[in-house]
């Protein structure tokens, strides 16, 4: 499935490995949907297939999510980190 892998996601959202399996996977099923010359049987497996895909595999349900847990709630778009994750990483203080 690697060849239907877009060379640039463009997402604009937080990525990680199981963000780009679910796009491939769900460009993969969309292009065997769109196909005409497979048969009608495998067109419809596939389309049953992706429509039981979670819904949170979509690209637009997983934009501005924070980018070390994953949060969808309380992300500050300047810094795609959750709040809680923020104020974690001042508390620490300075790295190095």
């Amino acid at each position: 499935m690697s060849h239907f892998r877009a060379k640039k996601l463009d997402l604009g959202c937080f990525i990680n490995a199981r963000v780009i399996r679910d796009h491939t996977k769900r460009q993969a099923l969309r292009y065997i949907i769109r196909n005409t010359t497979l048969p009608q049987r495998a067109r419809a497996a596939a389309q049953l297939q992706l429509s039981q895909m979670h819904c949170y595999t979509r690209s637009t349900q997983i934009n501005n999510r924070c980018i070390e847990g994953g949060k969808s709630r309380g992300v500050l778009k300047d810094f795609r980190m959750a709040r809680v994750g923020s104020m974690t990483e001042k508390a620490s203080g300075p790295r190095g």
